[in-house]
């Protein structure tokens, strides 16, 4: 498969959710590449606390089939990625990234300290409540890959109807990794028309 040049508006207006798949596989390379771009994705403070798990193997899926509640096209897609948040690496990270960003200058000193001592109060706090929030973070890296996936004529479905404790089981995760969602990636088997979207006046507030 070659790669298609897409401009950003492009792959915005492109992009739809793809329910059927072609049995084509996908080059590791190309996976690899989705995966850079959700590494380059922006988060609070700098703390990166996406974590994918790249699924392809049979059994796998149909336990994530499973886990989606039977939604039969996660089993059908080539890949399907599980995008998590690490929970404990985003606390340790928040204390971390403050000191960086007082030696970058990139916040001033009293923003540092603030940060420090929000990193501070969310030691205190019970990492499920923080599960989505921190969500978030994880929210956009997916969109990257979403639509760095149309570059290589990929297409893919946000799938957040999960039992996430079923997915942890599968992997033996524990309570510190949230799973954010399903991705199911591969060749699109369908060409679905756009959905109707709301108009710029409907969702411009007054």
């Amino acid at each position: 498969m070659t790669t298609q040049e897409l401009t950003t508006k492009d792959a915005i207006e492109q992009r739809h959710s793809i329910r059927k798949f072609k049995n084509d596989r996908i080059p590791e390379e190309h996976i690899l590449a989705l995966i850079e771009a959700a590494r380059l994705a922006p988060s609070a403070s700098n703390t990166q606390p996406w974590r994918f798990k790249i699924v392809s193997d049979e059994e796998t899926k149909l336990k994530l089939v499973e886990a989606a509640y039977h939604q039969s096209f996660v089993g059908q897609a080539p890949v399907v990625l599980v995008c998590c948040a690490d929970l404990h690496g985003y606390f340790e990270g928040i204390a971390a990234r403050s000191q960086d960003f007082g030696k970058e200058g990139a916040l001033e000193e009293s923003m540092v300290r603030v940060l420090r001592e929000r990193a501070e109060q969310l030691k205190t706090m019970n990492v499920q409540d923080l599960a989505p929030a921190i969500a978030f973070n994880v929210a956009i890296a997916v969109e990257h890959i979403v639509l760095r996936a149309l570059d290589f004529g990929l297409g893919s479905c946000w799938v957040r109807m999960i039992d996430e404790q079923k997915i942890k089981e599968i992997f033996g995760w524990s309570n510190a990794m949230h799973v954010v969602a399903l991705l199911p990636l591969g060749y699109p088997d369908e060409a679905p028309a756009p959905r109707k979207r709301r108009t710029i006046e409907e969702i411009l507030l007054d």
